[in-house]
């Protein structure tokens, strides 16, 4: 008789035989069975679900540290870095290009190595996490990287805004502090001049953002990138469409903001004395001497006769047009051409580079007792003598930047404009084009008898703005880095108009001009960007004329120029365009001198001593509020304070016809002292309508 086929081992009954056996079952039985069959299906569905529920977290862990760690958010595709131990969040990074529902396995193809976590959409991008070496002690680095696996792959990662303010990263016409309350599509991240492309970046720039959570965001300096910025939402970085270039950055994760932000640092004074910004006729060399010593007697007879007098650049180039210049041939763009094989070219003298005895006795200055200050720029005119010479000496293509040509053909120099003329501008990838340019300085400034040389123009990158292929050096910024490098050879009386991987080094940098108003554009903007610059390691700026210079040249309201004149005390630099006389009452001419008078005898001393600081420990000398309150949210976004160091707090009016404002005093357990009322008041509190009236700036010390 038969058995049931149950009673055997599974494994070794054979498909016919239980087939047989089911079929003699009777109809009940079969019904029995099936119904057990559907409530087991059903079960195992339901314990699935309820699994998948309960036991799967959406988040899952892809990569931890000592510190701090990231995981993988399922549901919108995004890495997430937390600090441990308690999984404090610090940072949401949307992904972009990737599918979002498909979550990297727990286990990769790089498990082996517990310092790295790497995973691969087959038909799209690869993703590489990595510890890295710590930039500081307390922190933790994380390094990302993003290869795209086919051409048409553009890489986007977005930095969340939720519970993040975010500094650092470009200047912009409109300065905002922090970065959350700024708005702009998606462009490339390179500096550029505000004043052709308002909607653009500005003149200095760093790949650097910082969060108030603690985290920092590096963007690696040889990636092209594109930066878009949505209010209060988040911040994007991404490749170039069609180029098939990898995404880099690194997060670093700290206890908080402040302990997360170092610098290197450079090493040159403040100015003592401030700059007036000669506004007088150019006509001729004998107009502008003229115009130099008139301007020089009004400033003596106003008992502000200390300081420097500032020539433009049509100014400089009227005073230097007995200069001759010179050029040498560096044969192709881009060569390297040692100076001492490379002959002179058509264009200059041996003796138009080295200067005879008689020519290296300093000039008189043309403003004593003041200083003069010169300004050039790398363009020179298509029909300057500069460069026609070039021209005929066949030298062209050497001296300024070319297109790259084809197999075969000649060289053109790549023509770009510059205030509003064609011109052609300096190679700086030429040894002997470089060379001959910062001798050419030399030479300016010792027959002009010039303390300081100002160079504008060396922001933005000429091929890029016309979308032609740049050399491998001239990528990006590379253009700024290169001629700063070189400029800062001539010393510590030089000025440039913008930075970018160059704030180790002893320059100036001019502060982009500013509206003659109340608006971000204007005064509103002067703070926002002085806590930029500084952030960014750019501490010792010029700022723009008290009043601004965008919106004519004589501001019209002696209020903003008396508060604009407050600000300003407090800077490395006192600026003018527009003397007090010319603008306003004899008490806002009285107001100038104390002004200056202060900043000499109290602003400069506290600059150096914290420029030292700076350049032991890295730390800007002009500090946001939440400097010294690092966890309180409050801090985060205040824009219209400012911190001398650890020490002094300045609350400047920034709003049309207020004689009072609210002024946060930071460091829970801090006093702070008014130096106009020696009150003292306790630090971590806000004191409301604390009254300034026109010819007062609120000022505290710690």
């Amino acid at each position: 008789d038969r058995t049931m086929p149950l009673s055997r081992h599974t494994g070794q009954i054979p498909e016919s035989t239980w087939t047989l056996g089911f079929r003699e079952m009777t109809e009940p039985w079969k019904g029995a069975v099936g119904c057990l069959g559907v409530a087991v299906f059903f079960a195992m569905t339901i314990g699935i679900i309820s699994w998948q529920a309960v036991e799967q977290s959406p988040e899952e862990w892809v990569l931890r540290g000592r510190d701090a760690g990231m995981l993988w958010e399922r549901g919108r595709g995004a890495l997430l870095l937390r600090a441990l131990p308690a999984g404090r969040p610090v940072l949401a990074i949307a992904v972009g290009s990737v599918p979002a529902t498909e979550p990297p396995p727990p286990r990769d193809r790089c498990w082996h190595d517990g310092g790295q976590f790497c995973y691969s959409w087959e038909e799209d991008a690869e993703l590489r996490l990595s510890l890295e070496p710590p930039a500081a002690p307390g922190t933790e680095c994380y390094g990302v990287r993003w290869t795209p696996l086919r051409p048409d792959v553009t890489l986007k990662d977005c930095f969340s805004m939720a519970n993040v303010s975010w500094y650092g990263g470009p200047s912009i016409r409109a300065q905002r502090w922090p970065l959350n309350n700024a708005e702009s599509p998606a462009q490339p991240l390179v500096s550029g001049d505000l004043g052709t492309n308002p909607d653009g970046f500005g003149p200095v720039l760093e790949r650097y953002f910082l969060g108030s959570t603690g985290v920092t965001v590096t963007a690696a300096p040889d990636v092209p990138l594109l930066l878009s910025v949505e209010s209060h939402r988040q911040f994007c970085l991404e490749t170039p469409a069609g180029r098939a270039e990898a995404l880099r950055y690194q997060l670093c994760v700290s206890a908080d903001v402040a302990a997360a932000h170092r610098h290197t640092a450079g090493n040159f004074p403040p100015r003592r004395s401030p700059i007036w910004r000669y506004r007088g006729p150019e006509g001729s060399a004998a107009k502008i001497k003229r115009g130099l010593r008139s301007l020089v007697r009004r400033l003596k007879r106003h008992r502000l006769q200390d300081g420097v007098v500032a020539l433009g650049e049509r100014g400089t180039a009227v005073l230097a047009a007995v200069v001759r210049p010179s050029c040498h041939p560096p044969g192709t763009w881009g060569a390297h051409v040692p100076a001492a094989q490379t002959p002179h070219s058509c264009l200059s003298r041996p003796q138009d580079l080295v200067p005879s005895e008689r020519r290296k006795r300093q000039a008189p200055a043309l403003v004593q007792p003041l200083e003069l200050s010169v300004t050039l720029s790398p363009y020179a005119g298509l029909t300057s003598s500069i460069f026609l010479r070039s021209l005929r000496g066949g030298e062209a293509a050497g001296c300024w930047l070319s297109r790259q040509p084809r197999p075969g053909a000649s060289s053109i120099p790549l023509l770009t404009t510059w205030k509003g003329q064609l011109c052609a501008r300096l190679n700086v990838t030429s040894e002997a084009a470089l060379g001959w340019y910062l001798a050419r300085a030399r030479r300016l400034r010792q027959a002009l008898g010039a303390t300081y040389v100002a160079f504008e123009g060396v922001e933005g990158n000429s091929f890029l703005e016309q979308d032609v292929p740049a050399p491998v050096e001239l990528a990006g910024d590379g253009y700024t880095e290169v001629l700063a490098a070189a400029l800062a050879t001539l010393g510590n009386g030089t000025i440039v108009s913008a930075g970018t991987r160059s704030s180790h080094l002893p320059l100036f940098v001019q502060m982009r001009p500013l509206r003659s108003d109340w608006s971000h554009a204007g005064l509103k903007g002067l703070i926002p960007s002085v806590l930029h610059y500084s952030l960014l390691g750019y501490n010792f700026f010029i700022p723009d004329a008290v009043g601004g210079s965008v919106a004519g040249a004589i501001p019209g309201d002696p209020e903003l120029f008396v508060r604009w004149l407050q600000i300003v005390t407090f800077l490395p630099v006192m600026a003018f365009g527009t003397p007090p006389w010319l603008c306003c009452d004899a008490w806002v001419l009285n107001l100038t001198r104390q002004c200056i008078q202060r900043h000499r005898d109290f602003v400069v001393p506290l600059l150096l001593k914290y420029s030292e600081e700076w350049q032991r420990l890295g730390y800007p000398i002009f500090r946001p509020a939440w400097w010294l309150s690092p966890t309180d949210p409050v801090a985060f976004t205040i824009e219209d304070e400012f911190l001398i160091g650890d020490e002094v707090l300045v609350a400047p009016i920034t709003e049309k016809g207020q004689t009072w404002r609210d002024i946060y005093l930071p460091g829970e357990g801090h006093l702070w002292l008014d130096t106009s009322s020696a009150r003292v008041f306790d630090g971590g509190t806000t004191l409301r309508n604390f009254s300034a009236s026109l010819a007062e700036v609120p000022v505290f010390v710690k």
